[in-house]
C-alpha cells in the first residue's frame, strides 16, 4: 500500500513540474512576442523615415530642376503656364516643410520707376496668391518689389527685357 501513496506523490510532483514549466514558458513566450512586435514596429518606423527622406530628396531635386525664376509677359502680372508648372514643384516641396520664403518681383526698364515698382509688386503678389490658393500659408510668404532696379540682363531689346520680367523665389 505504500506504493500507491508514492505513485500519487510522484504524479503530483510531475504535474507540478509541468505546471511550472507551462507557466514559465507562457511568460517567456509573451516576452518574445512583445519583443518581436517592438522590433517590427521599429523596423516599420525606420522604413517610413527612410521613405519620407527619399520623398523629400525627390521633391528638393524637382524644385531645383525647375529653378526659382518665374517669367511674365510684357506689362503683365498673369502667371504663364510654364510658371505655374514650376510653381507646382515648389509648392509640393513647401507643403512638406515649414520653411518661409521671399518672393522678389522685378520688371524690365520700360515704364516709370513707380510703375515698375508697382508691376513688380503685382507679379510677386500673383505668385503668392497662387501658392496660397494651393495650400501654402500666407504668413510663410514675404513679397518685395525691386521694379527695374535689379536686372538680370543689361541692355535694350526683347531678349534682355524678357529676362528681367520675373519673380525670384528665395
Amino acid at each position: 500500500m505504500k506504493l500507491v501513496p508514492t505513485v500519487g506523490k510522484v504524479t503530483a510532483l510531475i504535474f507540478s513540474a509541468f505546471l511550472l514549466a507551462a507557466c514559465s514558458g507562457s511568460d517567456t513566450q509573451e516576452q518574445d512576442e512583445a519583443a518581436a512586435r517592438a522590433a517590427e514596429e521599429a523596423a516599420a518606423r525606420a522604413a517610413a523615415a527612410t521613405a519620407q527622406q527619399a520623398e523629400m530628396q525627390r521633391l528638393q531635386e524637382a524644385a531645383a530642376a525647375v529653378g526659382n525664376l518665374f517669367y511674365f509677359e510684357f506689362d503683365s502680372s498673369a502667371l504663364t503656364q510654364d510658371s505655374i508648372n514650376k510653381l507646382d514643384a515648389h509648392i509640393a516641396l513647401l507643403q512638406q516643410t515649414e520653411r518661409s520664403i521671399r518672393l522678389e518681383g522685378h520688371a524690365d526698364e520700360r515704364g516709370t520707376r513707380d510703375y515698375n515698382m508697382a508691376l513688380g509688386e503685382r507679379r510677386a503678389n500673383s505668385v503668392r496668391d497662387y501658392m496660397v490658393a494651393n495650400g501654402i500659408a500666407n504668413y510663410r510668404i514675404e513679397t518685395v518689389s525691386y521694379g527695374e532696379e535689379r536686372p538680370l540682363a543689361y541692355g535694350s531689346g526683347e531678349a534682355n527685357w524678357s529676362q528681367n520680367r520675373r519673380v525670384e523665389l528665395k
